[in-house]
């Protein structure tokens, strides 16, 4: 059951403000909002907030919980030290220590840390000096620091694609040399608040609002320098060794953070005993712009720890701690794919499930999607069965149901299921016309449709991925109805990723050219007796089959695609190279569609029949 964090008839108490002395020169300003006899909340901020960062959560979690938050040292009304550099993650520690002698209660607390704020709760949970006092730990956008340069060494050593992701950490954290440089960090300090409020607003959707950001962030600013200078490059007060912890710990992790990559946050994988991993289609102030989602979870996860944590948990939990598994990029994730019994369909299921994640496999044909599903349970994944017809609209409205409400909302949908129709639109009946694109183009409208609808109200993001072909930009002869079914899903894929951006929802188009599958031998030519398109079609199925495109190659390309949030996605040499021809010499584009069709005349003369034939080097899955 998801709690509800929303309101409540049970009265919550005043908000309290009270102040706690660390030092002759440190005070903290501490905020407590009262539910007596419930579980207590530490909300900590990172740099450059104060407290007030977690309104909005903290208003919707005292509905049912004992909320506390501070303004850490040198923020907001708390008092910097004197020295400058005395922000150490060990001091930093010793006031969460001192604010849960004084206002912390009997009980552990459960901590929630964003930023700095979420640095400075892994140092708490990795070290023995709160041990006992806190029972889980949610990590928002602020991996621990021992977790950093372990998995920094592990990525660059993997490759070369672990040092393009390490450099990309690195692009992404270009700001924190300056920060630590004397007098440029100042200068940086000084300009931060007069571009915070735009940057938010821009990057992340956040308008400001009284208290953040706060009236005191120029000070502020210039204090927290201290944070970036007394800890980075300097060793971790809790020492070099595994960095473990058993305490409960859950990521929250923004999938368009622009200042953490999901790897480098995802590097505590392995190291908590009981961790569960949520993926927040937000950016770095998720808090802010989903204070919803952000609440909901943490209550979940509260609800779970006081109840006594793993053999109780929830379905979305339970699919939480999946996602935490290393090397299962899409662990816990619901995944469905149509078209899953043959070709790019059944490989993407595979290569999904081989990823970690349960997988729907839907086909007309039932026995092919039932072969699918038992060949990724004999290699010990999850996967269901369902047989639909994509061009059926009521079966796919009872599809989406039946996912919904037997697995849940999917994560990522890919519509695949498509057929091939070759020969000239003159020859193309009304039956045939109906037909391609009730699937082609039908089923991915109905796809995106009934689960996109799934994920917007369910709040938490997802991927549509719709497969599309290098025939939607490549003009070719005998592949007009094919063609236009795919140029449409490029298209309708372009429009539906602005639409459902708000919602968190990525959309992919996926443009395969010449891949090694079976639909060739499934394409239905029109305009020709029955001899001739038994002989195209096999020499159109042989030059598939000489091109060895395999589909297992696609079917990585979609996890990439999803992974990275990629719009379009050309695969193999001619479909990038013809992808460019049509972007910025469209004229050469239009003149190998004439000579595609003249050796398509010349083909079908060869064998005895004088008319325009289907080009045989097209793009299909």
């Amino acid at each position: 059951m998801t709690p509800d964090v929303t309101g409540t008839n049970e009265r919550v108490g005043a908000m309290r403000e009270q102040r706690v002395r660390v030092s002759d020169a440190v005070e903290l300003a501490v905020r407590e909002r009262e539910a007596r006899n419930r579980p207590t909340v530490v909300l900590i901020h990172g740099y450059p907030d104060t407290s007030a960062m977690w309104d909005e959560v903290a208003e919707r979690l005292a509905a049912r919980f004992r909320v506390i938050a501070y303004d850490v040292r040198g923020a907001g009304a708390s008092t910097a030290p004197d020295d400058p550099l005395d922000y150490g993650l060990e001091a930093l520690v010793g006031d969460l220590e001192a604010v849960l002698d004084e206002v912390g209660g009997p009980d552990p607390v459960h901590l929630v840390g964003h930023d700095w704020g979420s640095v400075q709760g892994w140092e708490a949970v990795i070290g023995d000096r709160l041990a006992g006092r806190i029972a889980s730990f949610t990590s928002i956008s602020g991996p621990a620091r021992p977790h950093v340069a372990e998995w920094t060494r592990r990525t660059a050593r993997s490759g070369s694609r672990g040092l393009a992701e390490v450099a990309g950490q690195a692009r992404r954290s270009v700001y924190m040399p300056v920060f630590m440089a004397p007098g440029v960090g100042e200068l940086a300090a000084r300009v931060l608040p007069w571009t915070f409020e735009r940057g938010m607003s821009l990057l992340e959707g956040v308008e400001p609002r009284p208290g953040h950001p706060a009236p005191t962030m120029h000070q502020d600013a210039l204090n927290g320098l201290g944070l970036y200078r007394a800890n980075m490059g300097r060793r971790s007060s809790t020492g070099t060794g595994a960095a473990t912890t058993d305490v409960p710990v859950q990521l929250i992790v923004p999938t368009k953070d622009r200042y953490a990559s999901e790897g480098l946050l995802l590097s505590a994988r392995g190291k908590a005993t009981h961790l569960y991993v949520r993926r927040a289609p937000a950016g770095h102030w998720v808090a802010r712009s989903r204070p919803d989602l952000v609440a909901r979870w943490v209550a979940e996860f509260v609800d779970h720890i006081e109840q006594g944590g793993p053999p109780e948990e929830s379905s979305a939990l339970a699919q939480a701690r999946a996602a935490a598994q290393p090397g299962k990029d899409f662990g816990g994730r619901l995944v469905v794919v149509t078209g899953a019994g043959s070709g790019i369909g059944q490989a993407t299921a595979y290569a999904f499930a081989a990823a970690g994640a349960r997988v729907v496999a839907a086909d007309i044909d039932e026995a092919a999607a039932k072969h699918t599903v038992d060949e990724i349970g004999g290699h010990g994944a999850e996967a269901y069965v369902y047989q639909v017809d994509v061009g059926d609209a009521d079966a796919m409205e009872r599809f989406a149901a039946y996912v919904r409400d037997t697995y849940g909302v999917p994560d990522v949908v890919v519509n695949n299921a498509g057929i091939g129709v070759a020969g000239t639109l003159l020859d193309t009946s009304e039956e045939d016309w109906a037909r391609i694109r009730s699937i082609n183009l039908d089923g991915v409208y109905r796809g995106c449709r009934l689960f996109g609808k799934q994920m917007a109200e369910r709040g938490e993001g997802g991927h549509l991925v719709n497969l599309s072909s290098m025939a939607a930009y490549t003009p070719a002869a005998g592949l007009a109805a094919y063609a236009a079914t795919k140029a449409a899903v490029l298209q309708l894929s372009e429009c539906l990723r602005v639409e459902l951006e708000p919602h968190g929802i990525g959309v992919s188009a996926i443009c395969p050219g010449v891949v090694n599958t079976s639909i060739m031998w499934h394409t239905r030519f029109v305009g020709m007796d029955a001899g001739m398109a038994d002989e195209l079609r096999e020499r159109s199925a042989q030059f598939f089959q000489r091109r060895a495109f395999p589909p297992e190659r696609v079917a990585l390309a979609i996890l990439r695609a999803v992974r990275q949030d990629r719009p379009v996605v050309p695969i193999t040499a001619e479909a990038r190279a013809v992808r460019a021809l049509s972007r910025f010499a469209p004229g050469t584009s239009r003149n190998l569609a004439r000579l595609g069709r003249r050796a398509g005349d010349r083909n079908q003369a060869g064998l005895g029949q004088e008319r325009p034939g289907p080009d045989a080097d097209r793009a299909d899955r």
